[in-house]
C-alpha cells in the first residue's frame, strides 16, 4: 500500500463543513464517515478528515485541546493545494465562498511563476490554493524543466 496523507481538522459544525469540502468538488468517503466525522477524498492517497470536536479531541493526549483558528493564539498549519491551472484557482475560490468558506488572502501573483489564493473553510482552517508555472522556474535557473 502506498503512503496516504490525511489532513485531520476539528470542527464545531459538520454539516456545514461538509458543504464546504463537498462544493470545492471533493468526494465524500462513504467507507470512513459516520455522525463524528466526514473523510473527504481530495486525491487517492490525499484525504481531509473532518471531526467534530470533541471527536478530534479523543485523538488527543495528556493535557492536550482542540484547537479551533477563530479561538485566537498563533496559526499552527497552512494547508496548500496545487492546482493545474489559474483558472481552477479561481474556480475554487468563488466555489469556496459559494459553500460556507471566506476568502482568507485574494488571488495574486506575489511570487514569480505562481498564482495563488487562500481561502478559510467554516471552521477557520486556511487552504491555499496554488498554481505554479514550472517552466518559468526552469527558465529562471537557466535549465529545462524535469519531467
Amino acid at each position: 500500500m502506498s503512503r496516504m496523507i490525511f489532513v485531520n481538522v476539528p470542527t464545531s459544525d459538520l454539516a456545514a463543513a461538509d458543504a464546504f469540502y463537498g462544493g470545492l468538488g471533493f468526494t465524500r468517503n462513504e467507507q470512513i464517515s459516520d455522525e463524528n466525522a466526514s473523510s473527504w477524498i481530495i486525491e487517492d492517497s490525499i484525504l481531509v478528515m473532518v471531526l467534530r470536536t470533541e471527536f478530534f479531541a479523543s485523538f488527543l493526549t495528556g493535557d492536550d485541546t482542540p484547537h479551533l483558528p477563530g479561538d485566537g493564539g498563533p496559526r499552527e498549519v497552512l494547508n496548500a493545494l496545487s492546482c493545474d491551472s489559474r483558472e481552477e484557482v479561481d474556480e475554487l475560490l468563488a466555489a469556496a465562498q459559494s459553500h460556507g468558506g471566506s476568502v482568507y488572502r485574494p488571488a495574486d501573483s506575489s511570487f514569480p511563476g505562481m498564482y495563488q489564493a487562500a481561502v478559510a473553510d467554516p471552521d477557520g482552517h486556511v487552504w491555499e490554493l496554488v498554481w505554479m508555472d514550472v517552466e518559468s522556474f526552469s527558465e529562471e535557473a537557466g535549465g529545462e524543466a524535469e519531467a
